[in-house]
Order: C-alpha cells, then sequence, then structure tokens
C-alpha cells in the first residue's frame, strides 16, 4: 500500500537517492531556482494554536520506492531534490568541514560519477549537459545569497533554520512493482498527485487501523477506496457538477469537498492536503473514519439538493450568482429543517437584490442576465406540472447572452459580409399589406441586385427602414435597451441572429426548439407569443406584448426585487 507523509529537510539527510535512467536530466534554470529560494524567504512560521507547533513551507511532492534500508529510487521530484541539495551544501560551506551537516546522496544511473561531481558542484565541469546545469543552478544560489547578505535584515542563520525545520516535502512512497509504469502515469497526466490524490493515500494508510487484524484493515480499505471511487463517478456527471462548481475541472472532482472542509487560511497549492494531513497523521482509526464521514456527509448533502427540484434551481441559482457559498447553505441545510431552509434560501436571493430595481437594469447593467436567468427559473418552478430541470451545465460551459427582443438600429451590429445574407434573410418577413412594405421590398431587390449593400451609408439607411418597419408596433418612449426588450439566449445561437428582425429571430428559437436544444422557458415564451392575445402578429413585437412581458417580469420576480417604476 502507497504511504505518505510529510518530511522535513532535516529529515532526508540520511538518505541516499537514486536517479534511474528512464529520469530526465537536471535542467532547472536560474529563474526556477530563484523562484525557490525567494518562496522559502518571504514564508513566515508563525504559531499554530493551542500547540508548540509551527507552520510550515510546503514543496511538492517527492515520489519514491525503497529500494534498501535508507536507499530510494526517485520516480518523480529529482529536479527539486537536487536543488535543495545544493542550496543545502551551498550554506554547509559556512562551517569548517567536522562541523558540517551529513547531506543525502543523490546518485544518477546514467552519470557513473555523478556522486562525485555532486561533491564539490562549485567545481565547473562541463564532461555532460547534467553537469552543467547543476553548477549554473549552484552559481544561481551563490549570486543569491551574496545580494541577500548585502541587506541588513536578512539573516543567512534564520534563513538556514527556516529551510531545514520549516520547510517539508511530500513524501509519496510507492509499493509498486513497477517504477516506470508509476513514473509514466505522472508524466503523461493520467494520475496526478493532487490534493485529492495525495487525500486518499492518507486515508487508505495502513497506520491509520489497528494492528493485528490484516484482513479487516485490508476490507475497510476497500470500502473507503469504493465508497471515494463512487462518489468521484457522480460528480463527473456535469449535471450536477456545474450545478454547485463554475470550475472546468476534469479530475479529481472529490477535491472539491476536501476545499470546503480546509478551514485553514493558508492557500498555497497544497494548503488542503496539509489541513488533512495534520488531522490524520498518527491518529486513530475512528479520527479517520470520523472524517470520511464528513466528506461522504457533503457528498449526500449534494445529492439531496441536486434530486429536489425547488432546492436544486435555488440554490443552483445562488451558487451561480455568487449570493452566498456552498459551505454557509451546507451547515444552514444540516441546522435547518427543509421547510426552513427553503424560507432561508429565498431571504438569500431577496438580501443578494434588496437595493435593485427591475426596472433600473438595460443592456448594459451587469445584474440584467442574473436577474433573466432568475425569473426563468423561477418561472420553471412555479408550472407544478413542468419536471424539467435547468442545465446549469449548459449554462456554464457554453456561456449564455442577453438579446435584444426588437432589433436596435444598429447597422454596425451586420458585419460586412453577412450583410447580402441578412437583406436575403428578412426579405420574406416584410409584410406588404403595411405602410411602405413593397417599396421596402422593391429597395431590397434594387440593393441586392446592383450589389450597393457594399456601400456603407446606403445599407445604413435601408437597415433602419427595414428595422422601423419591425419595430413599428413599438412606442418610441420606451428604451429598446431597457429589461422589457430582453430575454436569455445561449451565446452560440445568439450569435447565429446578432441584430435580426424579430421574425428570423422567431425562427431561429424554433428550429433550435425543434432540434432538441435548450431554449430558456421565458425566451421561448416571448418568441413564441404566448404572452399575446389571440390571434398574435407573428412577425412583430408590439407594444402590447412588450407590456404584457412586463406584467410576467413584475409578476415573477416581485417578491425577489424592487419592481416600481
Amino acid at each position: 500500500m502507497n504511504s505518505i507523509e510529510l518530511k522535513t529537510l532535516n529529515e532526508l539527510q540520511p538518505y541516499a537517492f537514486y536517479i534511474p535512467a528512464y529520469q530526465r536530466g537536471y535542467r532547472w534554470t536560474g529563474q526556477e531556482v530563484n523562484d525557490l529560494l525567494n518562496d522559502i524567504y518571504e514564508f513566515i512560521p508563525r504559531e499554530i494554536n493551542e500547540t508548540e507547533d509551527k507552520t510550515w513551507y510546503c514543496l511538492q511532492p517527492i515520489v519514491v520506492k525503497n529500494r534498501a534500508n535508507q536507499e530510494y529510487e526517485v520516480i518523480d521530484g529529482q529536479q527539486r531534490l537536487t536543488t535543495i541539495y545544493l542550496v543545502l551544501y551551498y550554506l554547509n560551506q559556512d562551517f569548517v568541514e567536522k562541523r558540517r551537516d551529513k547531506l543525502f546522496s543523490i546518485d544518477y544511473e546514467t552519470r557513473g560519477d555523478s556522486k562525485t561531481f555532486l561533491e564539490h558542484p562549485e567545481n565547473e565541469n562541463d564532461e555532460c549537459i547534467d553537469f552543467f546545469y547543476i553548477h549554473l543552478a549552484y552559481t544561481a544560489i551563490e549570486r543569491w545569497f551574496e545580494k541577500k547578505e548585502e541587506e541588513s535584515t536578512f539573516d543567512k542563520n534564520e534563513y538556514r533554520s527556516k529551510l531545514k525545520f520549516h520547510t517539508k516535502v511530500i513524501w509519496y512512497e510507492t509499493t509498486e512493482d513497477n517504477p516506470i509504469t508509476v513514473f509514466t502515469r505522472l508524466n503523461i497526466g493520467k494520475i496526478s498527485l493532487t490534493n485529492a490524490e495525495l487525500i486518499k493515500a492518507l486515508f487508505l494508510n495502513s497506520s491509520n487501523f489497528r494492528v493485528g487484524d490484516e484482513d479487516r484493515m485490508r476490507l475497510r480499505q476497500i470500502e473507503i477506496a469504493n465508497e471515494w471511487d463512487n462518489i468521484e463517478t457522480s460528480l463527473q456527471n456535469n449535471k450536477l457538477w456545474y450545478f454547485l462548481s463554475d470550475e472546468q475541472k476534469e479530475d479529481n472532482r472529490i477535491e472539491y469537498i476536501f476545499n470546503l472542509m480546509n478551514d485553514s487560511a493558508d492557500t498555497d497549492p497544497y494548503s488542503t492536503f496539509r489541513f488533512f494531513y495534520a488531522r490524520l497523521a498518527g491518529k486513530t482509526e475512528s479520527d479517520m473514519n470520523s472524517y470520511w464521514e464528513e466528506i461522504q456527509a457533503y457528498y449526500q448533502r449534494f445529492n439531496e439538493w441536486f434530486s429536489e427540484r425547488e432546492l436544486y434551481h435555488k440554490i443552483g441559482f445562488i451558487l451561480t450568482a455568487k449570493a452566498a457559498g456552498v459551505k454557509e447553505l451546507y451547515h444552514k441545510s444540516s441546522a435547518l429543517r427543509k421547510s426552513e431552509f427553503i424560507s432561508y434560501i429565498d431571504q438569500v436571493i431577496k438580501n443578494h437584490y434588496r437595493n435593485l430595481n427591475l426596472f433600473d437594469l438595460d443592456y448594459e447593467n451587469k445584474n440584467t442576465k442574473e436577474i433573466l436567468l432568475l425569473y426563468n427559473i423561477l418561472t420553471m418552478l412555479q408550472n407544478e406540472h413542468d419536471s424539467s430541470y435547468f442545465p446549469f451545465d449548459d449554462f456554464k460551459l457554453n456561456k449564455w447572452d442577453i438579446e435584444h427582443i426588437a432589433s436596435r438600429k444598429d447597422s454596425d451590429s451586420i458585419p460586412f459580409a453577412n450583410r447580402k445574407d441578412w437583406l436575403g434573410d428578412v426579405r420574406c418577413y416584410i409584410d406588404i399589406k403595411k405602410t411602405k412594405g413593397p417599396e421596402l421590398i422593391q429597395r431590397l431587390d434594387i440593393m441586392l441586385s446592383n450589389g450597393t449593400y457594399e456601400a456603407e451609408d446606403k445599407f445604413t439607411e435601408l437597415f433602419d427602414d427595414i428595422t422601423f418597419h419591425f419595430n413599428q408596433y413599438m412606442s418610441e418612449l420606451d428604451d429598446v435597451d431597457g429589461i422589457t426588450n430582453l430575454a436569455l439566449l445561449e451565446q452560440k445561437t445568439n450569435r447565429g441572429y446578432k441584430n435580426a428582425v424579430f421574425p428570423l429571430k422567431r425562427r431561429t428559437i424554433i428550429e433550435r426548439d425543434k432540434s432538441g436544444g435548450f431554449v430558456p422557458i421565458c425566451t421561448k415564451n416571448v418568441f413564441l407569443k404566448y404572452f399575446s392575445d389571440y390571434p398574435p402578429a407573428v412577425s412583430f413585437w408590439t407594444q402590447e406584448d412588450r407590456e404584457k412581458y412586463e406584467q410576467d417580469l413584475i409578476r415573477v420576480l416581485g417578491n425577489y426585487l424592487e419592481v416600481n417604476k
């Protein structure tokens, strides 16, 4: 069974490390060396509450396999390990030989004299490319310390102590028979030592279990591994994942739960692993089971939210709009009865928009898309016969826009290359029974025949007249950018008819709906004229349509934000 622990750099000193031939040679540059030295320098150890310990700087994992007593084959991390050796070697030179620390040794399989060379890396040696880079790295270390020592506040002894005793590596020891297989997996990205992979090793460590009952221990390890896989497999369902999260993460999604449980203030990449290490390393099986039960409790709560339609939609909206965090919702959900929790999440939405008025929203307002999303979600929930779920995965992966229902007079929104197609598409919708309808068709045909749509002024003039034709039933007093002329639509569909006239937008919506693509219910209601009196004027967005749409916006959203003109 693979094992994992944290080791200070001082604890590495008795070891002998072997770098096998399948590893690439040492290639760190001065930039990478300086980054490591600066990171350690900038880290300030602080007291850990209610303990005698201090915090530590955490280096990325070193993956090893035991070859013999205190001898390890390095599967991953040899670049960091070699650099650490060089820094320790440099700091050792401040002492006479008999007072120097005994350092760990490194031996490269493909460089027979590498162990000897590393005894004096300050000496330039161009016999092989590895020695060249190692010497360059050592020179960079010398220069870094020389420059730092020019600063009156720099204390080399303090730095040495911080490096040896307050810098730790994540020590990942594998028991797999073939280390090349482990190396290959790590380096082609099929698995990576993320927080999740490291925490998994913590839970499965044999040290967590009582000694003497190997069969029971093995059975429990298998149970945890299976339960782990079930949670990960479930979170791979994009509908569940994007209901909870915005992050486009393909693997180790279980890490989402671990990050929620991590209440430390640290922000380094391995903060979550260190949080669990502090709570599991050296603890009892009961402690381990307690934390595993908490992980399962998070997962079960998420499934409860996901399967209950009202919770799914309202929590999904809250998380999408960043009105509250999932951790806060989890604790409230655990503490309240279901009816109380639903009242609570309703209040969260109301509080988030308590200073917002519906009629202050327009095309440029940052809140408009969120409010249109809320409008669609609440409309879905108000229909007791509707069992559909809003696709938060679609909303987050495909990007959604707000779109004008009646188009604006903005000929610049039609790309030059699309002008001919725009004229051809709109022609069949011009109503010849309306004033100037036949004239518009005649002018349009002449423009298409003569190709004069290339002339900016001529196209703009005709575009404006056609737009006016389709907007003729709109009040001149109403703002075309206002909330009552806007709808929510998926970005790809939106691009397909950007600033098209109303009937062309309507046709596009119908085609998408017929093909099985998702169209938000309120957007569908608008373009299919569900708000309109019968018979509807299907080619026009009228003032009456807009007023009916406004009334529905007020009816649905009135409990969550101000709706006063």
